[in-house]
């Protein structure tokens, strides 16, 4: 005779196992935060020593401020260009993945392994495969189109360049998520697309994409704030934000703001407003998606 399992319905049990990841969030995420909101309300010195308290003037600052305006115009393209870029391509990959029959896992962990790379050596491989004189890449290119690419002094190049390494960078984390999506599809519906003579294009966009819809969404969301967030050191180690400020991303802006000008209390509203800027974005993409993800098969 089996027993009767009971809920779990004790309140001070609940509390003591949520215990440690609120402490995590507190000491982490809280606390940082609204200090980096006090520390937007002061002008600073050095180190970010107080000088004097001066309220919102650092929030009106910005709004009069020709260069930020400029990284924040620079970030939303390049922010649009990545998640479009990154869906796009990580799609189109993971439904050749999805249809491989023999090998998969091999082309899987080939299509990844740019994700596992950290960041900041991602950059400094493809800063040497892509420079306009040393590199590999940019010498076929180059002999290929005959169109010179010296990313180094135009400003679109550069911004090309950075937004393709950050696609290149992000496309296995992607991967992975579509094509377990895709393998989570009923095989009936495959099946039966096929035998009425379902073309891959139209199969992917009539039935499968509706089906992934939730894992689509994710991704946007993940992109986004990778875009706005994750790009820092791929700027850094590949155009330090020139030429001209054609990627002087806002995360990059905020960094040289405190950290080379020391002006902390700039930098601390500037990063308070680019928290605020990607939260919007992300509840406008929440709430437009709700109308047309799809729960269930």
């Amino acid at each position: 005779m089996t027993e009767t399992t009971k809920p779990y319905d004790s309140t001070l049990g609940a509390a003591l196992l949520l215990l440690p990841t609120l402490v995590v969030l507190v000491v982490f995420l809280y606390y940082p935060a609204l200090l980096t909101f006090r520390l937007s309300l002061f002008q600073t010195l050095l180190l970010g020593t107080e000088r004097a308290f001066v309220g919102l003037e650092n929030y009106v600052g910005l709004l009069g401020s020709g260069a930020y305006h400029g990284s924040f115009l620079i970030s939303v393209a390049f922010a649009a260009t990545v998640v479009l870029g990154t869906l796009v391509v990580s799609l189109f990959v993971a439904y050749l993945l999805f249809q491989v029959e023999v090998g998969e896992s091999t082309y899987l962990v080939a299509a990844i392994w740019p994700y596992a790379l950290p960041t900041a050596v991602a950059g400094t491989v493809l800063l040497f495969l892509l420079h306009p004189t040393l590199g590999i890449i940019t010498h076929y290119v180059e002999a290929l189109t005959g169109v010179e690419l010296d990313w180094f002094t135009s400003g679109p190049l550069a911004f090309l360049v950075v937004a393709l390494s950050a696609v290149w960078k992000q496309l296995g984390y992607n991967i992975v998520f579509l094509v377990a999506a895709l393998n989570n599809v009923p095989t009936t519906l495959t099946e039966s697309a096929k035998l009425d003579g379902v073309g891959h294009l139209r199969l992917l966009r009539r039935v499968y994409l509706p089906l992934i819809s939730p894992t689509l969404v994710f991704l946007v969301v993940v992109n986004t704030i990778y875009a706005f967030f994750g790009a820092f050191p791929l700027v850094d180690l590949m155009t330090s934000g020139g030429p001209s400020g054609a990627t002087n991303l806002l995360i990059f802006k905020l960094y040289r703001d405190a950290f080379e000008f020391s002006s902390l209390g700039s930098a601390a509203a500037q990063s308070v407003v680019l928290f605020v800027v990607v939260a919007l974005l992300m509840w406008v993409q929440l709430r437009v998606s709700d109308r047309y993800m799809h729960y269930g098969a």
